[in-house]
């Protein structure tokens, strides 16, 4: 594959004029991707019960794979031998990979930090394995994504003030190192059009926060992720986080939240400068049953969007469609009374459903978000979520 030809990498379309929401196109070696966006899990190479194809089919132009967990299983030489993740996975679109570092920090045995990197057991055969910020790079050139991200160190929630201080400085060092070593061999990879993006961190402190974000931007990367969010902290302090962040990094690059989320989170963060998502709601609340239901005009609860059990026993004999609102496969050939059907006998078909649909309903919102930032009624939107669920003005 050829390296992309010289342009802008992020082209803002349209800015609205009463928020920070802005559409855009990501210029991918995979293709132009449309912001804001949101990236299904794909996290070992395959979103759980969906075909690539069907993703394509309904609008997802980037998914987003984990470092770690092919780094165990396949491995990733075994990977880069297919012709990268693309290839083996035979998806047409951009890949977004995360560095790895939150799941050897999170569930892995015998983890240890240090300013090298991690060290940590592996919970599948327990063999040690190094994650530095070298490491990171190789692993992910060798999966060949369009979006790669630096290695960073995640403090954790709650954190004081010194943990939060010192994962700055080594996520800013280790984001160095990081550019060093994939500048100097994406161009021998099977994907030598991937761009590295930078992470910042700083936990709830809003100060730490800007003061990662002014660190990170001084290495001058093509894009950014804010991390360290959606971690079990209290939904106002994300917003907090991001409106720390996103005024000192460069305008005119794409910002990503990292495992960010619910519906409205998504929209209040779209009118606060963030571009693009990847999140495991959809998939896995669909495989307990949760489904995602758009509310209509005039509904009490206000347009938006509500949530069904389709396990509880109100949808035993209830033969309409999960959304009377959606043209996805599920509700345009099932009822509830079969999907609950499905999930009360453990037929796999229920799981299936589910997902396409609840990731139907993530995909639409985000052409919902575009079509009314472009449309200059993106504030209506964001403050129907915000009053939906009384978030602070």
């Amino acid at each position: 594959m050829l390296e992309l030809p010289h342009m802008s990498y992020f082209s803002i379309l349209k800015k609205d004029q009463h928020t920070k929401a802005r559409t855009g196109i990501i210029h991918t070696a995979h293709g132009d991707v449309k912001t804001p966006l949101f990236n299904p899990i794909g996290t070992k190479g395959a979103v759980k019960s969906i075909a690539a194809e069907e993703m394509r089919f309904w609008g997802a132009e980037m998914l987003l794979a984990n470092t770690y967990h092919l780094w165990m299983r396949p491995g990733d030489a075994l990977i880069a031998k297919a012709g990268g993740l693309h290839k083996f996975m035979n998806w047409k679109g951009a890949i977004f990979t995360d560095s790895g570092g939150f799941q050897a920090f999170s569930l892995s045995k015998m983890v240890k930090i240090s300013d090298q990197g991690v060290s940590f057991r592996s919970e599948i055969d327990g063999t040690m394995h190094n994650l530095t910020p070298e490491v990171s790079m190789q692993i992910q050139l060798n999966l060949g994504s369009d979006i790669a991200v630096v290695l960073d160190d995640f403090p954790g929630y709650p954190a004081t003030d010194k943990q939060v201080a010192a994962s700055i400085s080594r996520t800013f060092d280790w984001a160095k190192r990081s550019k060093l070593e994939h500048d100097r061999i994406v161009a021998r990879t099977v994907n030598p059009g991937q761009k590295l993006w930078g992470i910042t961190q700083g936990s709830t402190f809003p100060e730490m926060r800007a003061e990662s974000a002014r660190l990170t931007r001084t290495l001058d990367f093509v894009g950014y992720a804010i991390g360290g969010e959606a971690v079990g902290e209290p939904e106002e302090e994300m917003y907090k986080a991001v409106d720390a962040t996103i005024p000192h990094l460069e305008e005119d690059k794409p910002k990503h939240l990292l495992g960010v989320g619910t519906p409205e989170q998504i929209v209040q963060a779209v009118a606060r400068g963030v571009d693009s998502f990847d999140c495991v709601i959809p998939t896995r609340e669909a495989r307990h049953g949760k489904l995602y239901v758009n509310l209509k005009p005039g509904d009490p609860l206000g347009v938006g969007y509500t949530t069904v059990n389709i396990t509880n026993e109100s949808t035993r004999e209830d033969f309409s469609p999960v959304d009377n609102t959606c043209n996805c496969y599920c509700c345009l050939n099932f009822t509830r009374s079969y999907i609950r059907h499905l999930f009360m006998s453990g037929e796999p078909l229920g799981i299936r459903l589910a997902t396409m649909h609840n990731l139907r309903f993530y995909l639409n919102l985000m052409d919902r978000i575009r079509t009314a930032i472009d449309a200059e009624n993106f504030k209506e939107l964001s403050d129907t979520y915000r009053h939906r669920k009384g978030l602070p003005e």
